[in-house]
């Protein structure tokens, strides 16, 4: 988790130098920033007569409203930046908050209680009634804190959302595995003999060279099958996947809360009436609406509340 702190400095060389500071020690601290008068969208004009801020300021504050309760601290800051000062805001975790702290305490950060005091010693009056220095939304969140004279109805709308996912519908498994057939074939073989045979000879007739000595050889050869196998490729089996895209409708059901204001007479028979022949209760729906855009961050919902407040001349 993390905690935004803020400090007020009476010189942006002194903010600067703090910065620099928690920028150098060794925790984590993240979207440090610095205002002053100087700063993108600030204006310190008043509208003339009407006691509240300009919208380019409340668009200002609006936007640093994070740093702060709705209370008088953000007045306090915003009187500070009025003057000529120069506000710090940084983002670190839990942990490390009361450190940053001190660092900004021994960084000639300003007392915001004790200036203020100075400051109404001379003269200033202290900031406006709050539902009057800030917009809608900030009234919104006055009133969620519980004041004793005030009740909210959160305007909320939903809105639909679709996306996909990927789901397993099953598939195709190929395996291949040996398969042993027996064969048979047939083959001639030939095998040979040697025979020794003694005959009698009758004439006894004796041949010239019968008295040399001589050594006659004869091989016996033998054939025997000899097995050999070649493969070779048959068949493929072949397995791909395909794709197409579908276009599919899904319904489902959004909720949002409407208000509707009716009229109670009071003793003496008097009611309220809107303007351009407007009820109260649809200038009140598009107050909320706007203002609870704003909190939320819903720009849609800002904007159909200001159409709204604008279709009714309000």
């Amino acid at each position: 988790m993390s905690r935004t702190i803020t400090a007020l400095f009476d010189t942006r060389a002194d903010a600067e130098a703090a910065k620099n500071r928690l920028e150098a020690a060794a925790i984590d601290v993240s979207h440090v920033d610095l205002t002053d008068k100087a700063a993108a969208g600030y204006a310190d004009d008043r509208l003339a007569g009407s006691g509240t801020t300009s919208p380019e300021r409340q668009g200002f504050w609006a936007s640093l409203k994070g740093a702060f309760t709705p209370g008088d601290d953000r007045h306090l800051y915003e009187e500070g930046i009025r003057r000529g000062g120069t506000l710090l805001t940084a983002t670190v975790d839990d942990d490390k908050a009361d450190t940053a702290v001190d660092i900004l305490d021994n960084a000639n950060s300003v007392d915001i209680d004790g200036r203020a005091e100075d400051w109404r010693a001379s003269g200033w009056a202290g900031a406006p009634a709050a539902t009057a220095a800030y917009g809608a939304a900030d009234r919104l969140d006055q009133n969620a804190t519980g004041r004793a004279d005030e009740e909210v109805i959160p305007v909320v709308e939903e809105t639909l959302r679709v996306g996909k996912r990927e789901v397993d519908r099953g598939g195709v498994r190929v395996r291949s595995y040996l398969v042993e057939t027996p064969v048979s074939e047939q083959v001639t073989l030939r095998d040979e003999r040697v025979s020794v045979e003694r005959r009698s000879v009758s004439d006894g007739t004796v041949p010239a060279d019968a008295f040399r000595e001589r050594t006659i050889e004869m091989t016996e050869t033998a054939e025997e099958a000899v097995i050999a196998k070649d493969a070779r490729v048959v068949e493929e089996v072949v397995v791909r996947k395909t794709a197409d895209d579908r276009t599919e409708t899904v319904s489902d059901t959004v909720r949002r809360t409407e208000v509707e204001v009716d009229d109670v007479a009071g003793t003496a028979g008097a009611t309220r009436t809107g303007t351009a022949g407007a009820s109260f209760g649809d200038k009140v729906a598009g107050v909320a609406k706007e203002g609870y855009g704003k909190v939320t961050g819903n720009d849609a919902l800002v904007r159909e509340g200001e159409a709204q407040k604008g279709k009714l001349g309000y």
